[in-house]
């Protein structure tokens, strides 16, 4: 059976939940997503700060926190975003850190995003 978290943000305008509990797992999607639903409009470091705040709203809704997190997937618009996004992961995910993939695409779904990060987390 699958929970759907939320992590206090309203419902998304396209078919998904912001996250998913099963048996233990998390797997949750998260951008620079506002309380209102619109995408934050600012620098790479905030966007990248709002983004593992609401990963993190979602995890201690499912019961849990960041250090549950197993592996993190990053999409950035930019490779030059990665340090200032890496800058400001280091004050949320500490060592032993969860497993990464960094990706730098051509576009993200949402006009003025510019990351996007997928997390699985093990909560048993």
């Amino acid at each position: 059976m699958k929970e759907i978290l939320t992590g206090g943000l309203p419902k998304p305008g396209q078919p998904f939940e912001w996250g998913v509990k099963s048996r233990g797992i998390v797997y949750t999607t998260h951008g620079p997503v506002l309380p209102d639903g619109s995408i934050l409009q600012a620098g790479i470091e905030e966007q990248a700060e709002l983004t593992i705040r609401n990963l993190q709203a979602v995890m201690e809704e499912a019961g849990g926190s960041l250090v549950d997190v197993m592996q993190v997937q990053i999409f950035l618009l930019d490779v030059a975003d990665m340090a200032p996004v890496d800058a400001v992961y280091s004050r949320y995910f500490k060592a032993p850190f969860p497993n990464r993939a960094s990706l730098v695409v051509s576009g993200l779904v949402a006009p003025g995003m510019r990351v996007e990060m997928m997390v699985t987390a093990d909560l048993n």
